[in-house]
């Protein structure tokens, strides 16, 4: 992977990353556009270049995550049933789904149209949920439940988690933020299990690109999490669910 393939990559992942778009979908049909070839590096870069995001939401929300006790056994209840469904499911999600553009846009198509659907017919609650420390045991879990079909790619975690957190009866922002910071241990410990699978067979020339790509999506990231959340301030995701159908189709039209 060239250096510039590096910095286009990690420019996308910072950008999509907690949008309700999906970020490794985006990784992989924008590999397909650049020509990369698919290999086991580059599954594994856009598996940890996620990180690089991730680490953004740390330096931004660092006081809930290590001062805010509530808060962190609510995450680590809502990462439980993503980490073990993630290992189970790991060796068919690197082999068989990364990677692979049908999935990326038949999941876009069908999460954007379940998006706009969702949103048109959500109404939230005046006593819906404000303080993520005050989320439930249970519906932590099934944040995380719903968390996990983030895995497939192109449906995207944020947009699987932010949906859930609405019927659960979350407001928006404080699912937005639980999101975020849901997102820490999620995909560092899918770096570090990839890691330890892969690392040992990346090449000298593999780090560079990689650290690149990783460095490129932390900038991107802390500018992308805070427009965001001033986008949910105002308007709905529908606008994202018509985007995914759009992308999609004209990826479809153009590669495949």
């Amino acid at each position: 992977m060239s250096i510039l393939n590096a910095i286009i990559l990690g420019i996308i992942e910072g950008v999509t990353e907690f949008l309700p778009i999906s970020s490794t979908g985006h990784l992989i049909l924008a590999s397909g556009l650049l020509k990369i070839q698919q290999s086991n590096f580059v599954k594994s870069f856009e598996i940890i270049i996620q990180l690089g995001a991730i680490l953004a939401v740390v330096v931004l929300y660092w006081r809930s995550l290590i001062t805010n006790w509530e808060v962190m056994k609510k995450i680590a209840a809502a990462f439980i049933p993503t980490g073990i469904i993630g290992f189970i499911l790991y060796k068919v999600v690197k082999h068989f789904l990364l990677g692979n553009t049908a999935v990326v846009v038949w999941s876009l198509i069908i999460g954007g149209a379940a998006l706009i659907v969702f949103e048109l017919i959500h109404k939230e609650k005046s006593d819906a949920l404000e303080d993520v420390a005050k989320i439930s045991y249970p519906q932590a879990v099934a944040i995380g439940l719903f968390q996990s079909l983030g895995i497939i790619p192109g449906v995207s975690r944020a947009a699987a988690t932010i949906a859930g957190g609405l019927i659960l009866g979350l407001k928006r922002k404080t699912i937005v933020e639980f999101s975020f910071l849901l997102a820490v241990p999620t995909m560092l410990a899918a770096t570090g299990y990839d890691l330890l699978k892969s690392g040992s067979s990346f090449t000298g020339a593999d780090w560079l690109p990689l650290f690149i790509g990783f460095l490129v999506s932390f900038v991107v990231a802390l500018v992308s999490i805070k427009w965001l959340l001033n986008f949910i301030k105002k308007y709905s995701f529908v606008g994202f669910g018509a985007y995914r159908i759009i992308a999609a189709i004209a990826f479809w039209l153009i590669i495949l």
